[in-house]
């Protein structure tokens, strides 16, 4: 029986546009996933960081590149302005205040709680950036301890932990305390979002005011994030890698939304125990790949 190749009846640039056609569409695919799993899981207290590190070591995608990365991060960023439109609002309006030297409206303390609450992240970042750890933290047992041990954590804070501070409960020194748990959110599979509440819930803070002030809280940090990888990216751009991460930026933006929206709602009759249990049973199969 005679068999042939399909392609071998085609001419050569027929040829030569199906691949670039077809590598075009998995690249479209590739920025979905990518899209995705940030937008999904940068509000959820799961990790965004932890899985987008997973993705090209667990999948056969390559590395998405620190493009990518501010691309995603401007569309949750986009995501959670737009959902506490309110408070981002009072946030610029105390900016203002204090520039003009106005300190003691509930607008202007919001912004310095703000403020307060992200300067020892951007610090640690910094040093973790400059010593090279940063890097040397993105493997899979890393993930694998991070992701089930403040999974842990998270949930014995959340079932002991009192409810009785709202929003208007935070003070400078709340502010400071969630900054240096934040802090630990550089470490890949911890979870900004997780840490920071296990602290509000720690605190006493209820479970929907804690993770509103998480929320909050994630603004800047993602802000000074971008900015310092987008000092890093500039000079690669290209009108193909702008594209991409423009069409990134509109998947991660409706993603988050969603994730975000549900999971306040949820918060009024669910506790954390869900993501808990996620964590847990995903840092247990990561511990399984990594030490077999």
């Amino acid at each position: 029986m005679l068999t042939y190749n399909d392609d071998s009846l085609s001419f050569p640039h027929e040829i030569r546009l199906h691949k670039q056609a077809k590598a075009r569409i998995m690249s479209l695919f590739h920025l979905f996933i990518l899209a995705v799993i940030q937008g999904l899981t940068e509000f959820l207290p799961i990790s965004s960081s932890g899985h987008l590190i997973l993705l090209p070591k667990l999948t056969s995608f390559e590395d998405q590149g620190q493009i990518m990365d501010v691309a995603v991060h401007i569309g949750t960023l986009g995501a959670v302005v737009l959902y506490f439109w309110v408070d981002v609002k009072k946030t610029m309006i105390g900016l203002g205040e204090i520039l003009r030297g106005q300190f003691t409206s509930d607008n202007a303390k919001l912004a310095l709680l703000l403020i307060t609450a992200t300067i020892p992240v951007i610090i640690a970042g910094l040093i973790l950036k400059l010593t090279g750890l940063s890097d040397a933290l993105r493997s899979i047992k890393v993930i694998a301890w991070t992701m089930l041990i403040f999974g842990i954590v998270l949930y014995i804070v959340d079932q002991k932990g009192a409810h009785i501070k709202t929003t208007k409960d935070w003070n400078y020194t709340d502010s400071i305390k969630l900054g240096l748990w934040q802090m630990l959110a550089l470490i890949p599979g911890t979870s900004r979002s997780g840490i920071t509440i296990t602290g509000a819930r720690q605190m006493g803070y209820t479970r929907e005011d804690g993770a509103r002030i998480s929320m909050l809280m994630s603004i800047p940090t993602i802000i000074a994030s971008g900015l310092l990888l987008s000092i890093e990216v500039v000079s690669t751009a290209n009108i193909q890698a702008a594209r991409d991460g423009a069409i990134a930026a509109v998947f991660a933006f409706i993603a988050a939304l969603l994730a975000l929206t549900l999971m306040m709602r949820l918060l009024k009759s669910v506790s954390f125990t869900p993501y808990v249990i996620y964590r847990v049973l995903l840092g247990f199969g990561l511990l399984w790949i990594a030490y077999s």
